[in-house]
């Protein structure tokens, strides 16, 4: 491949896609995180017209990411943006914070080229490990699609960030978009573009402070009886957010919801999300406010940027 060629930049983080099991008989049991994304990159066909390049950003089980990893990844991404040989990027990375690392993103970045993340749910040595099929598809989204948005590559379905979500345990298609029709697909090493919901886009500070400044934000849920200590045991403790992940549309037991409403008279911002997989938050009035997503982890992602945002004197 000639040196001018424009390049595919892979960056590895880690996950199962890396991950190695002591025997591929006993493939259920392995451990996360082992092989170099070089090696993983080497493994798998390129894409015609393409050189592939890779970096290893992190090396990590994606349970154990903390946000001082979002940070080095972004940092990884804005510096690739920049070159103007590269084309796309792809991510590799664990399938337990996916969902999250793509939202986060997505909030953040803005991407003005193709940004893929994509994984596996099988170890790289398993008999049938996903993991080389799914990066294969990764490279040619990267090398085909617009800029714009942040998109997931897995078991052939294309999804974008914003309506990404974990459904299965331990399927090779574990991710669902929600109600929305999928970004795309790629079928015998084409990618064939979808429909790209309407997302909110960034809100966050151009600079983010360092990770010792970003505020406290926890998922409290409903579930029964529900009466409320852990909100005020988190509000003694100094917590600056809260999402509650209510049943059904956001609804909360009486006893949760009255320690919410006494946190939210702390001084602590309150928002309600959704147990269920999909559908709205009720925004009826005298209710408890609605995050901007029903899942709790993108509304957490949400609270962050917005308590970041009143931190910076742009709320």
């Amino acid at each position: 491949m000639p040196s001018s060629a424009p390049v595919i930049l892979v960056l590895g983080t880690g996950g199962t896609i890396a991950g190695l099991a002591d025997s591929p008989a006993t493939s259920g049991r392995y451990q996360a995180a082992q092989l170099p994304i070089a090696a993983l990159a080497a493994s798998v066909p390129g894409v015609a017209g393409y050189r592939i390049e890779s970096q290893q950003v992190l090396q990590i089980d994606s349970k154990d990411l903390n946000f001082g990893d979002w940070f080095a990844l972004l940092d990884a991404l804005q510096a690739a943006q920049r070159r103007t040989e590269v084309r796309g990027m792809v991510i590799t990375h664990g399938t337990d914070t996916l969902e999250e690392t793509a939202y986060f993103l997505h909030r953040v970045l803005m991407p003005s080229k193709p940004v893929v993340l994509t994984a596996a749910m099988r170890p790289a040595n398993a008999p049938d490990a996903d993991g080389p099929g799914n990066l294969a598809d990764a490279l040619v989204v990267a090398a085909s699609a617009s800029g714009g948005a942040i998109l997931v590559c897995m078991a052939g379905a294309v999804h974008a960030a914003g309506v990404l979500r974990k459904a299965h345990t331990t399927a090779v298609d574990a991710f669902t978009s929600d109600e929305a029709p999928l970004a795309g697909r790629v079928e015998a090493g084409n990618y064939l573009p979808g429909e790209i919901p309407g997302q909110p886009m960034s809100m966050a500070p151009l600079a983010l402070p360092p990770v010792s400044d970003w505020p406290w934000v926890e998922i409290v849920e409903n579930h029964v009886h529900a009466d409320g200590r852990a909100v005020q045991a988190l509000v003694q403790a100094g917590v600056h957010g809260l999402v509650a992940a209510g049943t059904g549309n956001g609804t909360l037991s009486l006893p949760l919801e009255a320690a919410l409403r006494l946190a939210a008279q702390a001084g602590v911002r309150v928002v309600r999300a959704s147990r269920c997989l999909v559908g709205p938050v009720s925004t009826e009035p005298g209710l408890l406010p609605a995050a901007p997503s029903a899942s709790p982890v993108k509304a957490r992602i949400d609270l962050l940027l917005e308590l970041l945002d009143a931190q910076a004197g742009r709320a």
